[in-house]
């Protein structure tokens, strides 16, 4: 489980003393605690790759800010952050494999115009899930129905 392997983590951060890592999992192990103790669920692991993914985009909301604002050593963090926490997600489609799967996707659902993107956007990130983000699959969607 996912939550298991970032505690896991934390353990050998701080055994070999990789503090930036170490505070990194601590507030992704947070964040768990925080959704367990708000929603009173248990995390498994497609909560677990929810909240990760929030995560990761929090931090490139942060960073695209902080480049906007020529705070390069800020932005560097956030994005050596999210280095971290990508580790701990499935590996992500590239751009064929995506556009693959919401093509299967639009055509089982016999969509056919941009009409019919709320439904591809939600079928596909259903079957995708933490593949890629809903950024990338909202973007593929309106190409492939436009």
């Amino acid at each position: 489980m996912i939550t298991n392997s970032v505690k896991d983590d934390i353990k050998s951060a701080m055994k070999s003393g990789d503090t930036f890592k170490r505070d990194t999992l601590r507030m992704l192990s947070s964040a768990f605690k925080q959704v367990e103790v708000d929603k009173r669920v248990e995390i498994d692991d497609k909560i677990a790759c929810e909240i990760i993914q929030s995560e990761i985009k929090k931090r490139n909301d942060s960073a695209t800010q902080y480049k906007a604002a020529n705070r390069d050593e800020l932005a560097q963090k956030e994005l050596k952050e999210i280095e971290i926490l990508s580790s701990y997600l499935p590996k992500q489609l590239n751009e064929s494999e995506l556009e693959a799967e919401i093509s299967a996707v639009i055509k089982s659902l016999n969509a056919n115009s941009l009409k019919d993107l709320g439904e591809v956007i939600k079928v596909s990130r259903e079957k995708i899930g933490a593949k890629s983000d809903g950024k990338s699959i909202s973007q593929m969607a309106k190409k492939l129905l436009s």
